[in-house]
């Protein structure tokens, strides 16, 4: 296996021309490279290796192309050498990692030796090279730093290289990263290797921390003061103090509660990151530079910051808050500008996770900050508007309403700070936050003034475009515009003859590429207050805006893909859209195909190893998936957020269109349906989701043979995404336009094999309900449980509630279809509804349980009796209970059994009314968390005198029933107990009339509330019966006059209302 002394010292002139800057030697070096056979390749790198005598570099090099070579042609050489030659590799290379005394090339050799040992586990798991499983053992316990750590890299680089042996080795493997992680005799590994300037222990570190944070338990405090102590030291690169921050804030969001019992740590750690925010550049072209660059992710102020945003998010603000109120408050009175800035940056930064806390003192939060606006250094009033603008999203829309006045005004006068365009820009971007989330009646008073000074910056920075070319500021004030109309809706159309003019200017002189920002975002500001004002208004420009947007939609074959005006215009259009109504029609043949284009785009994926995604993450846009194994996945991010606009942008098409979209939706369905599986944005997956009822809606018109094609084109892709999306905000979106779709196709939509596909689903849906409640508890004996846990734990079980909403949807959208024919199906479920309503399951599931038991009801019966022995008891028992929303499924129920059920339910309603009567009479049942339970009861009451008249005395009950009435919160059956009061008045009931229509002044009463809570929509035929009513008592002059003279002012305003416009 030896080469010769000659042809040795050829092979390292060989890599000394491997590695020279001259692009004609490195090629020719290259070529020979590669016609060596590969034995010979081996056999001359390993000796390259070995040789302590030879150049770094080229030992180096040699070490990376055995790699290589490894890992791209293992199987054209490996199995080709003989096996003695095999066994000499693995014990050369298990030698020379104990022979090495130099750090760094010491990894580079225990990278090779995981790449063999990834080649040398079969296909059943086992490992070939049980020699290197040995010496992973061996140095695990060695005596030597260095061994200790090359065991420690070789499992990082190749984590399954236990094989099919990886439980029977768990405690080999904990006790390996608990080694490394504390030595007591020796100092940790990690800190050695960080001053030799290596990062991949910290980076192990903080892939456990991420992974498998438990594991650190054992050793947590010296992990974190070991972390703390290297993130502190300025004498190490950026990078590492980093990585060292890092360590401590992914322990921060994996294991936040074990993480809060170490309050030291946290305390500590809090003024490492200020400290490193505190690390900015002085710049002389900041304040009037034109372009924003993107954020410098390496530097240390941003990296702290992001840090103390993760944290606070993590650890809570009842922890963090009261740590850094002290040392903000410090930073902020300190002379030097990078305090003030950093401490108003910080502000900013825990905002969302201090969120409760500081909501207890943002008076005077607010008030500090308004101070910074004036002073005297630039980028401390830049810090002081980010401050204002994060807090107007964080608090929003409590701080609008509390701080409004001083909040606008000093944003304005900030605006006009001339002398610095990135303030100005900054203070604009902080307006744009600020009236995004305001109501609109706390912003109508300050409309005029706000409208004059963005009108005079508007005017004043066009000519700075004109003369210096400078559009930062404009750009922000044109959004500063748009979001102003958007919130002020019809209140903006004094204001829009003043700026329509020069915005239109822009669109069409503003063609310079520099100029496209500024374009876009004057066609998204011009399309916003189009819809402000309304159709009438804006119809005077109409047609001049879409021949704009026409010709540039005409370029829009030229531009580049990464323009911004794309997803501007993309937007504008859908705004123009909702304008336009119908009238749009007739754009969609130029506005169409850019628009598919755009929601076509497919990205740029690559799997990688972890090598070449290093070489990789500097180029810009490429986000990484770490698989494990030393494997990313990389995506080419850019024009993934344009793809989502576009197909929400279709969307908006079909739901304002209609009918008129018919033209396009096999097109866009045939786009739609396989994006459901698009998992690199979760917008793309619910615009897919949305689309299909709409869709669906769009094709009526065609006739039922394309409306099924098109439906079965999309039926089973919306089932099995209902089975695999991941993300349960995405799941239930899809959820929701399955049952939707159904409801569209009605009765025989699904066959068979839908049936049972959906079914499973649907079970395994139930049983993971279950399940995760039972882990829930588990987690709630957990040593680390606080109440932050708490507050988590309930916020998933927020989730595993709408997605039970969900399939309550589903099975509703089913029975209402198919009625009792769908019964037998729904058999596989029935134990998992019954399980819902037990009286010891948590109220959600007792209301959602019920809910799908009063679907049957309604839909399923007579034949839903036989289901009866699961849900009378717990329906007539819930009537009562203590929570509203159980109460009100409930009381739903027993009123639909009346209305539906038939003549086996009929002792049930009996025994049901004094039950509803006890929930109306008590004394706090109309209150706003009672009302809507008590309305039902109310509604059922009145379903059962008028299906099941035979079952109650009804002589006795209707007086009770008319002193309830109104119903105004429950829209629906408030619609139901009018159209029975209806039936009443039109037989002249003489109960409901009293002697000779004493009763009528008290019906017209309750006529007149149920119209002023608009509790009944004129369309409705029950309005037009109601009116007629009160047009018979008009004709009768003085039972009129008496009716009308006991009503108040408004209550009589509200029956010519109702006459008028029903």
């Amino acid at each position: 296996m030896a080469a010769t002394a000659a042809e040795q010292q050829q092979f390292y002139l060989l890599l000394g021309n491997l590695l020279s800057p001259d692009n004609v030697v490195r090629k020719q070096a290259e070529e020979t490279y590669e016609n060596i056979p590969g034995q010979s390749k081996i056999t001359f790198l390993l000796q390259a290796i070995r040789n302590t005598t030879a150049a770094e570099e080229a030992r180096q090099m040699a070490a990376v192309l055995l790699r290589r070579l490894l890992s791209s042609a293992f199987d054209e050489v490996y199995p080709t050498l003989p096996s003695d030659v095999q066994t000499a590799i693995k014990s050369e290379l298990l030698m020379i990692i104990q022979m090495e005394t130099q750090s760094s090339m010491r990894k580079k050799i225990c990278d090779i030796a995981a790449e063999l040992a990834r080649n040398l586990i079969d296909e059943d798991g086992n490992n070939q090279w049980p020699e290197g499983l040995k010496f992973l053992f061996d140095s695990v316990s060695s005596q030597n730093v260095g061994l200790r750590e090359a065991a420690l890299h070789i499992f990082w680089n190749f984590p399954g290289i236990f094989g099919n042996q990886q439980q029977h080795y768990l405690d080999v493997i904990k006790r390996m990263l608990v080694q490394c992680m504390q030595d007591q005799e020796h100092p940790p590994a990690v800190n050695d290797s960080c001053y030799q300037n290596d990062d991949s222990v910290l980076k192990s570190l903080v892939e456990i921390a991420d992974t498998v944070p438990k594991y650190l338990r054992p050793h947590l405090e010296a992990t974190l003061q070991l972390s703390l102590k290297l993130c502190g030291d300025t004498s190490l690169n950026n990078m590492q103090r980093q990585l060292a921050l890092e360590v401590i804030v992914t322990l921060s969001e994996t294991a936040a509660a074990m993480l809060r019992k170490h309050t030291n740590i946290v305390a500590q750690t809090i003024p490492q990151m200020l400290a490193m925010m505190v690390d900015l550049e002085e710049d002389e072209d900041w304040a009037n530079a034109d372009e924003l660059e993107d954020d410098d992710f390496d530097s240390n102020a941003v990296a702290g910051e992001s840090a103390l945003d993760r944290m606070a998010c993590g650890l809570g603000g009842k922890l963090v808050l009261p740590m850094i109120k002290e040392h903000i408050m410090q930073m902020l009175q300190n002379p030097d500008w990078k305090y003030r800035h950093a401490g108003l940056m910080a502000l900013s930064a825990i905002g969302e996770g201090c969120h409760q806390q500081m909501e207890g003192i943002l008076n005077e939060i607010v008030n500090f900050v308004l101070l910074f606006l004036q002073d005297p250094h630039p980028r401390v009033r830049y810090a002081a508007c980010n401050a204002v603008g994060q807090m107007a999203t964080d608090f929003a829309p409590g701080f609008q309403k509390k701080f409004h006045e001083k909040v606008i005004a000093a944003l304005l006068q900030t605006m006009e700070d001339q002398g610095n365009q990135r303030v100005q820009a900054h203070a604009a971007a902080a307006l744009i936050n600020f009236t995004e989330d305001c109501p609109k009646s706390l912003l109508i008073p300050y409309l005029d003034n706000l409208v004059k000074h963005l009108h005079s910056i508007m005017v004043l920075k066009l000519q700075e475009l004109i003369q210096k070319g400078t559009k930062l500021v404009l750009e922000q004030v044109v959004t500063s515009i748009a979001s102003v109309a958007d919130t002020a809706e019809e209140k903006f159309v004094p204001y829009y003859d003043l700026f329509m003019p020069s915005l239109k200017h822009i669109v069409e002189n503003a063609v310079q590429k520099e100029l496209r920002l500024l374009r876009g975002k004057t066609i998204e500001c011009i399309s916003l207050i189009g819809l402000a004002v309304g159709k009438e208004k804006f119809m005077q420009d109409a047609s001049d805006v879409m021949q704009l947007l026409l010709k540039t939609q005409t370029d829009f074959n030229d531009m580049e893909d990464d323009d911004p005006q794309i997803s501007y215009m993309i937007s504008a259009w859908a705004r123009m859209c909702k304008i336009l109504g119908k009238e749009f029609q007739q754009y969609l043949p130029v506005v169409m195909g850019p628009l598919m284009k755009t929601a076509s785009i497919k990205p740029e994926v690559a799997l990688l190893d972890t090598q070449d995604m290093e070489n990789m993450s500097d180029d810009d846009g490429w986000e990484f998936v770490n698989l494990g194994d030393q494997q990313s996945f990389g995506i080419k991010t850019a024009g993934l957020e344009e793809k989502s606009t576009a197909c929400q942008m279709l969307v908006c098409y079909a739901k304002e269109l209609k009918e008129g979209f018919v033209e396009y939706t096999e097109q866009v369905v045939k786009l739609m349906v396989p994006l459901l599986k698009f998992y690199f944005h979760d917008g793309v997956r619910v615009a897919a989701a949305e689309s299909m009822p709409l869709l669906l809606e769009c094709a009526r018109v065609r006739g039922p043979e394309y409306l099924t094609q098109m439906w079965h084109f999309m039926c089973d892709a919306l089932i099995k995404a209902i089975g695999t999306e991941p993300d349960s905000d995405v799941l239930s979106e899809i959820m929701h336009s399955f049952a939707k779709c159904i409801e569209v196709m009605g009765d025989g939509c699904l066959n068979n094999e839908h049936f049972e596909e959906l079914g499973g689903i649907l079970k395994a849906k139930l049983e993971e309900h279950f399940k995760n409640q039972e882990l829930r508890q588990v987690k709630r004996q957990d040593e680390d449980y606080d109440e932050q846990v708490e507050e988590s734990l309930q916020d998933e079980d927020d989730n595993d509630v709408y997605i039970l909403t969900k399939v309550s949807d589903i099975l509703h959208s089913i029975f209402s279809s198919y009625k009792e024919k769908v019964l037998p199906w729904f058999e596989q479920l029935l134990p998992l509804i019954v399980n819902l309503i037990c009286p010891h399951r948590p109220w959600p599931d007792r209301q959602w349980g019920l809910c799908i038991f009063d679907d049957i009801i309604e839909h399923c019966s007579p034949s839903s009796f036989k289901y009866a022995e699961y849900f009378l008891r717990p329906m007539l028992q819930y009537v009562c209970d203590n929570i509203p929303e159980v109460r009100q499924a409930a009381a739903y129920g027993l009123g639909v059994m009346a209305q539906y059920g038939g003549d086996n339910y009929r002792p049930f309603c009996t025994e049901a009314l004094p039950l509803l009567v006890r929930v109306i009479q008590s004394a706090d049942s109309k209150t706003k968390e009672n009302v809507n339970a008590t309305e039902n009861c109310i509604s059922a009451v009145g379903k059962i005198m008028k299906f099941k008249p035979d079952c109650v005395n009804v002589e006795e009950v209707l007086p009770h029933w008319l002193s309830w009435l109104p119903l105004h919160e429950d829209k629906e059956e408030a619609v139901q107990t009018f159209s029975y009061l209806c039936d009443l008045i039109e037989s002249n009931h003489p109960i409901v009339l009293g002697p000779n229509n004493t009763n009528l002044p008290k019906i017209f009463s309750i006529i007149a509330e149920g119209e002023m809570h608009e509790a009944i929509k004129h369309e409705d035929p029950c309005a037009k019966r109601l009116a007629n009513v009160v047009r018979q008592v008009q004709t009768s002059g003085g039972l009129w006059t008496e009716c009308i003279a006991q009503l108040s002012p408004e209550q009589q305003a509200a029956i010519q209302e109702l006459l008028n416009s029903a």
